[in-house]
């Protein structure tokens, strides 16, 4: 259904990628990456379709994250290129689009931002119970739950009810009799709610959904499954064992770093349901940029339970020498290749840099022992193989790895040596 639902937008998409690729003419003019008149007029004669038909597959494609857009130009997202091979890439892209329902038409034009607002707001409550009724519900019950709902709201922030208020008997000025009765908010209330539902129903069979019509809705087979997706998502956040989910990328890393390496995949999973998925990304990469090497090593780890969706953040970061090794291990993983064997895609130089790295983080939160066991994980045949290689790869940690783990060695004449390596780099400079 989900492929069903978006395959107009890829057929766009993909005609896109192949008509307007780099060194081709551009798509955009307005700095939004939408399409142009002389685009989209192209698009339709080429394709078979009208101008209006290709923009709207071309939103939902950029929706769906089919397209993805970068400043005043779009790219082919992962999406588009899994989309014969992935069928989770299908769904994630359906996800995308449903969660942006609020898109797919226009709102009324005539009510207040803010009550379109908590309506959007307001909806998830209305989609489970189509959920949960597993049938057709009448637009009278979802209308009673909406406004039921957007009461809750109101009342959260303090404000008063929505529509009509009863005038307190007494009041200076103001006639008791002619005070409205409480029950009277209630017909006001559904006047004001009763669009703003029709809107959202008819923008959530826009996306599939829902169908909506002769006064119900019901939950389409693909909305039903997108809704139990919600659910469990809010279920896996609300069992992050460490207490980590509302802390930044670097923070729930760094509350990570003691826990075994299911107790932290936990955590990373739960971190994760609660924020989209781009951001999410993105916050880790900022981490894995910074001193810590733990946390650089921590960040590809939980970019490992993101999977396909980070690919393109992932491969972008390969010019980047802090992050190419840990990005290559991650994309040949990813691309199948076991684990054990993944070392194999790095350079002697990448594994020698990945080495220091690793011994940094080692250096910092481990103990001597450690480091010591860490040296027996090198490349380099011989310690004074390792210690030539380490001085040329240039690693910012270098002095302070080979400090440490003169330290800790217990043979003298090997801590020696690596002590004088360590002099040599400060003093000629690595």
């Amino acid at each position: 259904m989900a492929r069903s639902r978006l395959a107009g937008a890829a057929r766009v998409a993909r005609w896109a990628d192949a008509a307007l690729g780099p060194g081709r003419d551009g798509a955009t003019t307005d700095g939004r990456a939408a399409l142009s008149d002389a685009t989209a007029e192209r698009a339709a004669r080429e394709l078979g379709l009208t101008a209006v038909q290709v923009r709207a597959e071309w939103d939902t494609a950029r929706l769906a994250g089919l397209v993805e857009v970068h400043g005043d130009s779009a790219r082919p997202g992962w999406r588009l290129r899994a989309w014969d091979r992935d069928d989770s890439a299908v769904l994630r892209g359906w996800v995308a689009f449903f969660d942006a329902w609020s898109l797919a038409c226009p709102e009324p034009g005539d009510h207040e931002a803010a009550a379109v607002a908590e309506v959007v707001s307001a909806m998830p409550q209305v989609l489970s119970l189509l959920q949960l009724s597993a049938g057709p519900v009448p637009v009278e019950q979802l209308l009673d739950l909406l406004r039921q709902r957007v009461t809750e709201l109101r009342t959260e922030r303090c404000e008063i009810p929505f529509g009509p208020q009863p005038v307190p008997a007494g009041t200076v000025g103001t006639a008791a009799p002619d005070a409205p009765e409480p029950a009277a908010a209630e017909p006001a209330e559904d006047a004001l709610l009763a669009p703003l539902l029709d809107w959202a129903l008819r923008a959530l069979a826009a996306v599939g959904a829902l169908t909506y019509g002769d006064g119900q809705a019901t939950l389409t087979p693909l909305g039903s499954w997108a809704v139990w997706v919600k659910l469990e998502q809010i279920c896996v956040a609300a069992q992050s064992p460490a207490g980590n989910i509302e802390q930044s990328a670097e923070n729930m890393l760094r509350g990570c770093a003691q826990l075994r390496p299911n107790a932290a995949r936990a955590e990373y999973r739960a971190w994760l349901a609660a924020r989209p998925v781009g951001s999410a990304v993105t916050g880790l990469l900022d981490a894995a940029r910074g001193e810590d090497a733990l946390l650089r090593g921590l960040a590809f780890e939980a970019l490992r339970v993101v999977g396909g969706p980070a690919e393109p953040d992932v491969r972008a970061v390969l010019d980047e020498p802090a992050l190419r090794p840990y990005a290559l291990l991650w994309l040949a993983e990813h691309d199948g290749v076991d684990p054990e064997d993944a070392h194999e895609v790095l350079t002697r130089e990448e594994a020698t840099w990945l080495w220091v790295d690793t011994a940094a983080a080692v250096a910092d939160h481990g103990e001597a022992p450690m480091l010591v066991r860490h040296l027996e994980s090198a490349l380099q045949p011989t310690v004074p193989a390792l210690l030539d290689e380490v001085r040329a790869v240039g690693h910012p940690r270098t002095v302070q790895v080979l400090v440490a783990l003169a330290a800790a060695h217990p043979d003298p004449a090997l801590a020696k040596a690596v002590r004088r390596a360590a002099f040599q780099v400060h003093t000629w400079g690595s």
